[in-house]
């Protein structure tokens, strides 16, 4: 773990501390960008790697999070009839405006705004999971359950 984090993990690590939460945040030298990047760099299962995906609801133009387990591709026109709007892809440009954060480092919690949060039930199967932390390098252990309730995000199947 760095004595200092880079500024936007610091964020996260902030609004972990402000919530309760003791996680702390690991700055790695290998990239966590992706799934298996992250997987290989903190030693876990690729599916144990919480994903954080940005996607733009189609009617209502709102950023939508899925959390989703590493393994898992999101199925969008399913998950878009579950949660009730098509969902479209978001640009990087649309990710950073509604997170705060570049893809790669998209964190579960510490956005500038409250988004709508939907969470991939294959990750509930693990004692432990690991999220992205604000910074493509910057990751934090958590369990399932701390993840559900930190976000408030509603349990689905993003298959």
């Amino acid at each position: 773990m760095s004595a200092s984090l880079k500024p936007s993990a610091q964020r996260v690590q902030d609004a972990l501390d402000q919530r309760g939460y003791l996680h702390r945040i690991v700055e790695l030298a290998d990239s966590t960008r992706t799934a298996a990047e992250a997987a290989a760099a903190v030693g876990c299962s690729v599916g144990q790697i919480a994903k954080s995906l940005i996607f733009r609801g189609h009617t209502s133009r709102r950023p939508i999070l899925i959390i989703a387990s590493g393994v898992n591709r999101v199925h969008e026109k399913r998950t878009g009839d579950l949660i009730g709007e098509r969902l479209d892809k978001a640009d990087a440009e649309f990710v950073r405006a509604a997170t705060g954060y570049v893809i790669g480092g998209v964190p579960p919690l510490g956005h500038g705004t409250q988004l709508a949060t939907y969470i991939d039930q294959d990750l509930l199967q693990y004692d432990e999971i690991w999220a992205a932390a604000g910074h493509p390098h910057a990751v934090f252990r958590l369990t399932p359950t701390d993840l559900v309730a930190m976000t408030g995000g509603v349990v689905i199947t993003v298959l």
